[in-house]
């Protein structure tokens, strides 16, 4: 645990489900509609630091989380993400995983999904 880490000091009201290695709660900078966040309990910084075990609880999570989102939001998909270090725009040092519901119509574009990191490089499709 580090006390500085918004992570590792989360409110009980605002946590969704909890398990021993793993909680999930709404984003508090949702992007779209349901967007929830999965956090390992254990303050590590990126998935290849989880144990086994802590990994499973995760995926886990994600699932039951994907399960509600799908219930009282009814998207279209989602986009499951990781910024894993600095350079990939992680700007809490704590791992979490973003399940980001995605709905018909909310980006002029949607194909391509993640690769839009990249926006030069995003439209694998349109490139000879």
């Amino acid at each position: 645990m580090d006390t500085k880490c918004p992570f590792c000091n989360i409110s009980a009201d605002r946590v969704m489900r909890a398990t021993e290695n793993a909680i999930a709660l709404e984003d508090a900078f949702p992007v779209s509609l349901g967007h929830t966040l999965v956090i390992p309990r254990r303050h590590v910084l990126s998935f290849f630091d989880l144990e086994r075990e802590e990994q499973i609880a995760l995926l886990d999570l994600l699932g039951w989380a994907r399960t509600q989102v799908n219930t009282s939001h009814r998207p279209a998909g989602f986009n499951i993400g990781i910024n894993d270090g600095a350079a990939a725009g992680q700007t809490v040092m704590h791992l979490h995983i973003h399940l980001i519901p995605r709905y018909i119509g909310d980006t002029p574009e949607s194909r391509g999904g993640i690769r839009w990191i990249f926006p030069e490089k995003a439209a694998y499709w349109e490139q000879k």
